[in-house]
């Protein structure tokens, strides 16, 4: 069995990742490998940002990893909030990032945006990159109460209800994340 740390404490993420990829592979937390550092995200892009956390145990620890980054990008935003998706506001209040989106989306007729993750592999001394999108648009109220983040304003293509609507099991069937551990659960099984 191979081992891969997962720069994560997402114990919630941790398991689901995990189905996804199988168990031909053991997924480790940070806490698990004793790392309680402030792993930092100062890319400006997802790519960078993922890569700064595989770097970062590579770095210190030498073990196979890897890491993830995901955000909203709206298109009539420029691509906010991007990068900065969990504190847009200045905040991680995610009440006061999603009033900030609606804010600047208030006379826009562009509600075209897209969910991204990309997820930054480490494993023998190689990075790979894995990417997952899924495009949608940003409504003006919020509906639903499950997920997390901006999941109540947005709409996926092909769908009537907001991700945070929607159940866990059939976020997870779509979502940008579930495409891109998809994508690196296909390269592992290949080894």
């Amino acid at each position: 069995m191979i081992e891969l740390i997962f720069a994560t404490n997402n114990a919630h993420k941790l398991d689901e990742v995990q189905a996804i990829v199988g168990e031909q592979f053991l997924l480790k937390s940070l806490a698990d490998i004793d790392c309680h550092d402030d792993i930092p995200e100062t890319g400006v892009t997802f790519h960078e940002n993922a890569k700064q956390k595989t770097d970062f145990l590579v770095n210190k620890y030498g073990l196979n990893c890897f890491g993830d980054d995901s955000g909203l990008e709206i298109d009539a935003l420029n691509g906010e909030p991007g990068v900065y998706s969990a504190r847009y506001s200045g905040t991680r209040d995610m009440q006061k990032n999603i009033s900030l989106v609606l804010e600047k989306l208030t006379h826009e007729s562009n509600r075209n945006a897209r969910f991204k993750t990309v997820i930054s592999l480490y494993l023998n001394q190689q990075q790979y990159f894995f990417e997952g999108s899924i495009e949608g648009k940003i409504i003006m109220e919020l509906k639903g109460t499950d997920g997390f983040g901006y999941d109540p304003i947005f709409i996926p293509n092909g769908f009537s209800k907001t991700f945070a609507e929607m159940t866990a099991e059939e976020k997870n069937k779509i979502s940008h994340r579930a495409i891109a551990v998809s994508k690196l659960a296909e390269f592992l099984g290949k080894l």
